[in-house]
């Protein structure tokens, strides 16, 4: 086949093939291409195998590849899809800041929406059924808890209803408000809140940070399980109060627990296919909820004006201390189920933009209070009711609706339900990847269902997540025994989240402030978190168990890494050119492959690896036509496909930087690909023909041969137990969370995966004794004699055992004189 045969057949498949190709960056020096023709050497041994290359390929690959192909076009279609999108929003802007502001009140909104904190009615909407879902699903069963903590509706009087709404109002204001709203959003990592972003505005003061910041976001894990489950089940128990479907819940008494088990299943599994079709459905959903909250609480309150002298804080003081409230400061555990949802406000607010949260949050406070003014109206009107004393299914909620507003209530506190719970496992899915970005979690597969980024599907996260919510389910079987454990873990978060605000405030030159801020946020917190120790035994241990189950693997995986960086170690191009040169002109050594591709994390261009120059040269040395070490990048942008390359001046060493959006895939060996054909084509990389059949889609390419170093402990190594268990710990997490082969697309290429050891110094150990065999009947054995004739005796000189398990012998010159001399 001639050259211009092959360049035909090669646009051939480029016109069939799908995977839009990589551009090269240019221009910096950290990762500037460096164009040098083949050195000598390499022209001598080219021309030694000439004969081979200049023989034609005996068979076409084009019908046997393993990998996708490039594409000849620039873009896919859901690119251009976004793209088209991107140029009319940015025409839209541009006509609007065309139009001149008119009078204060224009002026003053045009710098709103030019600030970070704009307002959008479409993201208003949007913000509703991201952020609130949680805080909007509380009402479903904060009094209802009340109620049965109190023993019952007939043990509830006047004193107590008007304590318990006026301490919920109290710390809807104080926590969520507040703390979160007015404080905690100011605070903000490049637009994103939650612990974790906090945590990387702070850790530069001190590394004891990373400890309430790796608690506070362990127990907002654990929580997480917990509410899917109580929203779902708290909803879906409403049936119960509908008369015509009554007696079928009492015939089959776990027939909730089997209908929240059914949507929970289908919640999870279809989180791949990602919410972005229906995501702005759920703002719509969300804010008729809370209209619906808000109506059918001041239709209860029925013009008794009476009942919002709860707002007074004196009410909810004196129930506190009152012998009528039977369970004392435990009741603060039910107070704070008002506010579960307030950590997940600053959490998700990267989403949708504090701007928008500031917009909707006075509607939603207005329709909590409310809705729970609403109900505890309801309960003070019927705590004499005999139909209702004693009842073990009585939810104010539902009960204080008529029972034709019954059938709907049930059908949109379910969907809220459910939206609420895809917010916090959207936010979990966030949070596992923030704790990845921090070295605090393995890398997991991750996947991008959605447009933007902060729409993430973790597999992995996912089904573990799913287990979790159906243990809590089958465990707890009801909603009065799940929020009974519901909480607890999340006041360890408002704890932690107030130290770390404490100490940004601290160091931003408002010491007074957050010396104020900490003495009363942490005093009202820690009442929360001591009232909610009483939950322990009573389903608490459940998510203080998988609070310490996270904590543990985020503790051991970043002192893991931690460990295993201590002794990662990198070279100049000046260190190891030198040996590099002399491999790669050493005809002797037979090629182990003509591509030799290493695979690192260490995005610096301007050096390379120890781990790899070891693994080139440690035991037989691995010559290639040329080495690689290639990184990869996901960036923030959904579609970016660019490279850089840096070859210090050979054409045998070439230095990657891949940068892939995070909506591309990461099929590192068909852009690697793409990459060795236009070096070849600019001379920076000499040809490579294949002259033999190898199942590849590139036959102008030589054999690729992919190495992923893996550092593993041997029983050789010098290492403290703290740190040999964290890093067993983390090999194990490592093992059972995913494979990078899979993530890369390399399974077809059958990778080569080196272990390397980790502190395995070189140390002396005494030598072996020769013991003489036992003398035979006929006589004594004749003693053996070296090859100079000399005796062979027991000798002290100390072996030594190098890293790769060889031992060698000192000898003395004395003794090499002697032995010298003799011969």
């Amino acid at each position: 086949m001639s050259n211009k045969d092959r360049q035909t057949s090669q646009e051939d498949v480029s016109e069939t093939d799908d995977a839009p190709r990589l551009s090269q960056v240019q221009g910096k020096a950290e990762a500037g291409q460096l164009v040098s023709s083949a050195s000598p050497s390499t022209e001598s041994e080219e021309s030694r195998d000439g004969k081979a290359d200049q023989q034609d390929s005996i068979l076409l690959m084009e019908s046997i590849t393993k990998a996708p192909k490039l594409s000849s076009k620039a873009r896919t279609p859901e690119e251009e899809i976004e793209l088209k999108r991107a140029r009319r929003e940015a025409q839209r802007q541009a006509m609007r800041k065309q139009k001149p502001a008119r009078g204060p009140v224009g002026r003053w909104w045009r710098k709103v929406q030019d600030s970070p904190d704009k307002v959008t009615l479409g993201m208003a909407i949007v913000a509703l059924g991201v952020v609130y879902g949680d805080i909007g699903t509380s009402p479903l069963y904060t009094l209802q808890t009340f109620v049965a903590g109190q023993g019952g509706i007939q043990n509830v009087d006047r004193t107590s209803v008007l304590g318990m709404l006026s301490l919920v109002f109290w710390s809807i204001t104080l926590i969520t408000t507040v703390k979160y709203v007015l404080v905690a959003m100011r605070i903000d990592n490049k637009g994103e809140g939650g612990i974790f972003a906090l945590y990387t505005l702070v850790r530069k003061y001190g590394r004891w940070l990373a400890i309430p910041a790796m608690l506070g976001g362990a127990a907002f894990l654990a929580d997480s399980v917990l509410t899917p489950a109580v929203s779902i089940s708290s909803a879906v128990e409403g049936m119960r109060t509908i008369p015509v479907l009554k007696p079928i819940f009492q015939e089959t008494p776990n027939l909730t627990m089997m209908i929240t088990l059914v949507i929970i299943v289908i919640l999870f599994a279809v989180q791949s296919r990602g919410t972005e079709r229906i995501g702005h459905v759920f703002g719509t959903v969300v804010m008729v909820w809370f209209a619906f909250l808000a109506i059918v609480g001041l239709f209860s309150i029925q013009g008794d004006w009476s009942i919002f002298a709860a707002l007074n804080p004196v009410y909810g003081v004196k129930f506190l201390f009152s012998p009528y409230n039977t369970v004392g400061l435990a009741i603060m555990g039910t107070v704070f189920l008002s506010t579960t949802g307030a950590e997940a406000l600053y959490s998700d607010m990267g989403h949708v933009g504090r701007g928008n949260i500031y917009a909707t949050w006075p509607f939603i406070n207005i329709a909590l209070v409310f809705n729970y003014f609403g109900q505890g109206a309801w309960i003070l009107r019927n705590t004499n009711n005999p139909d209702l004393q004693g009842a073990t299914d009585m939810n104010p909620f539902f009960q204080m609706m008529p029972t034709t507003v019954r059938y709907p209530a049930v059908i949109l506190s379910v969907t809220a339900g459910v939206i609420a719970s895809q917010a916090l496992i959207t936010g979990a899915f966030t949070m596992v990847s923030e704790a990845t970005g921090l070295n605090w979690m393995p890398h997991l597969q991750v996947r991008y269902p959605a447009r933007t980024r902060g729409q993430l599907y973790i597999p992995t996260i996912n089904w573990v997540l799913c287990v979790a919510t159906l243990a809590v389910l089958l465990i707890f079987k009801d909603s009065e025994h799940i929020s009974a454990a519901y909480g607890l873990a999340l006041t360890i978060t408002m704890i932690t989240t107030t130290i770390l605000l404490m100490v940004y405030l601290w160091y931003d030159h408002k010491r007074i402030f957050s010396v104020v801020f900490a003495v009363v946020f942490l005093a009202i917190q820690i009442l929360f978190f001591l009232a909610s120790m009483a939950k322990f035994m009573h389903g608490g241990w459940f998510t203080m168990l998988l609070t310490a189950a996270i904590l543990f693997v985020m503790y051991t995986w970043k002192e893991g890494t931690k460990v295993e960086r201590s002794q990662r170690r990198h070279m100049t191009p000046k260190e190891c050119l030198p040996a590099l040169e002399m491999l790669h002109n050493d005809f002797r050594i037979p090629y182990f492959a003509d591509n030799l591709v290493y695979l690192t994390s260490d995005t610096e261009m301007r050096r390379l690896d120890t781990d790899i120059f070891f693994s080139i040269f440690a035991d037989h040395p691995k010559r290639a036509r040329a080495w690689w070490a290639v990184s990869v990048q996901t960036t923030d942008a959904p579609f970016t496909r660019e490279y850089s390359v840096e070859n210090f001046g050979t054409n045998y060493l070439f230095r990657v930087r891949i940068r892939l959006g995070f909506k591309v895939d990461q099929n590192v060996a068909t852009y690697l690909h793409q990459i060795m054909h236009e070096l070849i084509d600019g001379g920076e990389l000499p040809k490579q023909t294949s002259t033999y059949p190898k199942v590849d889609e590139d036959p102008q390419i030589g054999t690729i041969t992919y190495v992923l170093i893996h550092k593993a402990l041997m029983p050789e190594s010098k290492i403290t137990t703290r740190g040999a268990i964290s890093l067993k710990v983390k090999y194990a997490i490592r093992h059972m969370a995913g494979n990078p082969v899979k993530w890369f697309g390399l399974a077809p290429y059958n990778p080569l995966v080196e272990v390397q050891p980790l502190f395995v110094t070189t140390r002396s150990v005494p030598r072996l004794n020769r013991v003489a065999l036992p003398k035979s009947r006929k006589g004594k054995r004749p003693k053996a004699k070296n090859h100079n004739g000399l005796q062979q005796t027991a000798s002290q000189v100390p072996v030594t055992v190098t890293q790769t398990g060889q031992v060698s012998r000192e000898v003395s010159h004395a003794a090499e004189s002697s032995s010298g001399s003799k011969s």
